[in-house]
């Protein structure tokens, strides 16, 4: 053992309200409280970019170097992974409650069946629930136009003026949707996978249009003060035997090599788990959200406020 305390936080909703909590601090060179946290790449990306951000030290990440999976090798915001390293990929698609209601099919259904009016959420990131506006509109995500994304919003914001939509969410929806409160909504793989533990009747969609693909990067934030223990720490979870503790546990898409071999010892029903070790022609079913330069970064997200009320 490395005698190395670790505490854990769940204080990220979700990007931008974490964003909030922390950018004063950031941007006056102050310390968090923090040694990692958890942000999405676009985030991820964003805090790169200002600046925000320690470069990691890959002489205390062998691990990370054998294991990580080609495909999460060199995104383009950190294409050396000089700054990040991935936590966990996951899929947005659809949950429902089959105590409540019928499967959910598509996100067209969510947005238009008069049977789920008043009892769906969306998301509140940006990204995951436009990116289904623009395949509902018949654009892509991957690569729009300026009135593809005008005319997403305005379908967002026809949905929102219906009353089909009760709340937009982080994963706050988990409760709700477990009690019923709401009967089917845009959910995040993983949180579907542990939910069903619990409750049989919870069910995942890979909606008609798709599945939105992202990942999740451990970042070591400006002046935390124990950088080669955040290091450790994750270099920790790119052995592959930890790696398939922690998928069985969290259920969100595995990033490293040899934890699926090493899921035959731990949890054997979970190894041809499609949400955790997905295979090729699983994953030609996903997209990605287009890359944004800064200005558009901040048009869409005042467009999105707007659309959802916030």
């Amino acid at each position: 053992t490395t005698g190395i305390d670790v505490k854990y936080n769940a204080d990220i909703n979700d990007n931008n309200e974490f964003f909030a909590k922390v950018q004063n601090q950031l941007a006056d060179c102050q310390a968090v409280g923090r040694d990692i946290f958890v942000l999405t790449d676009w985030m991820a990306a964003k805090m790169i970019n200002l600046g925000w951000l320690q470069k990691l030290d890959h002489a205390n990440l062998p691990n990370v170097d054998a294991n990580l999976r080609a495909v999460l090798k060199g995104p383009a915001w950190d294409p050396e992974r000089e700054y990040s390293v991935p936590w966990q990929s996951g899929l947005t698609g659809i949950a429902y409650n089959a105590a409540y209601t019928a499967e959910v099919g598509s996100m067209s259904q969510l947005m238009t069946r008069e049977d789920l009016k008043g009892k769906v959420s969306l998301l509140t990131e940006m990204r995951d629930t436009m990116g289904f506006m623009l395949k509902i509109t018949g654009a892509d995500p991957e690569a729009f136009s300026e009135d593809e994304w005008a005319a997403a919003i305005a379908q967002l914001e026809e949905r929102v003026a219906s009353g089909q939509i009760r709340r937009f969410t982080g994963n706050d929806y988990v409760d709700d949707l477990n009690a019923g409160n709401l009967v089917a909504c845009e959910a995040w793989s993983g949180d579907v996978i542990a939910m069903q533990y619990d409750n049989p009747d919870i069910k995942w969609v890979l909606p008609e249009e798709g599945v939105g693909l992202w990942s999740d990067n451990m970042l070591v934030p400006n002046k935390a003060t124990h950088k080669a223990n955040a290091e450790a720490l994750m270099n920790h979870y790119y052995d592959p035997a930890v790696a398939a503790e922690l998928a069985a546990w969290v259920n969100y898409i595995c990033p490293v090599d040899g934890a699926r071999e090493s899921m035959e010892d731990i949890d054997p029903s979970l190894v041809d788990n499609q949400l955790i070790f997905p295979d090729e022609e699983f994953l030609s079913s996903t997209w990605e959200f287009m890359d944004l330069e800064d200005t558009q970064q901040t048009q869409y997200d005042t467009d999105f406020s707007r659309a959802v009320g916030a």
